[in-house]
């Protein structure tokens, strides 16, 4: 049977994170982690930005280890907008022709916007953010965030908050390839580090999971996007458990579950299951 994951809250300056799905050491769900017996690869967060949180960047795997030290890893990571008031937006990369020298340039002197790509977003969006892109969350909006195990950020700017910034590192590890135009979610998506698929149940389904039996990597998150009278349960469960909209369930490899009723779900999957 699924087992339900209990969420960790991280209060932020500019609302809070939930991170729920989790064994990094800065926020650890320990029964997660004795079920998966050691280090599971993704990060699963719900954000909530109540205010604009600080203009950052995200090292790869390469980058960390070089800037950070031997098994530290990067963090290419996904937003899934959960809900978003009218013209709510994000900093999504730079506009085009920025060069390193007019950033540092900018923030020197407190006027790095003009160099910055604002999208408007709304829920459903699926945002890809492969590591080294420069981006922000802008404030009203809710997200459902996948990642890279991994909670190395680098803020270029903080909007004079007063926390740490991080300019020469973050400048260092900035990237533009592999982005792409934020857009209401497919239904699936895939990168090297993880999967996502949205499932739309009106009635049943049912998934298998033939990850690896033993390993981390093969656990399958079922998050619930939104339910009506759903239940999940597995093949020896008569009535099954009553699911509610933003809890998440962890799979082991070789079990199988059903969601009956109305719900819509979304399966994450490392991108090695």
């Amino acid at each position: 049977m699924a087992i339900k994951l209990q969420p960790i809250t991280s209060k932020k300056i500019w609302g809070y994170e939930l991170w729920i799905a989790s064994t990094h050491p800065n926020g650890c769900q320990k029964d997660f982690k004795e079920l998966c017996g050691g280090d599971y690869p993704l990060l699963v967060k719900i954000i909530q930005a109540n205010d604009t949180l600080s203009i950052q960047v995200h090292p790869d795997d390469k980058d960390a280890v070089r800037l950070e030290g031997e098994g530290n890893r990067g963090k290419t990571e996904c937003w899934y907008v959960l809900d978003a008031a009218p013209g709510a937006k994000i900093v999504y990369g730079l506009k085009a022709g920025a060069s390193i020298e007019q950033l540092s340039d900018a923030i020197q002197n407190n006027v790095l916007d003009p160099f910055l790509n604002y999208v408007e977003v709304h829920a459903g969006d699926f945002v890809y953010i492969p590591a080294g892109t420069v981006h922000a969350i802008c404030g009203n909006l809710r997200l459902l965030e996948v990642q890279q195990s991994c909670d190395l950020t680098y803020r270029l700017y903080d909007w004079g908050r007063g926390r740490e910034v991080h300019i020469q590192k973050a400048l260092e590890v900035i990237k533009t390839k592999d982005m792409l135009p934020p857009a209401q979610f497919s239904g699936e998506f895939e990168c090297p580090y993880f999967n996502l698929e949205r499932k739309d149940i009106r009635g049943g389904w049912s998934m298998y999971n033939s990850g690896a039996k033993g390993s981390a990597d093969g656990i399958q998150l079922i998050y619930i996007l939104s339910e009506d009278k759903a239940v999940i349960r597995g093949p020896e469960d008569k009535v099954g458990r009553k699911i509610t909209a933003e809890e998440i369930y962890a799979v082991l490899p070789g079990e199988k579950i059903t969601v009956e009723g109305t719900a819509s779900v979304i399966r994450i999957r490392t991108t090695s299951c």
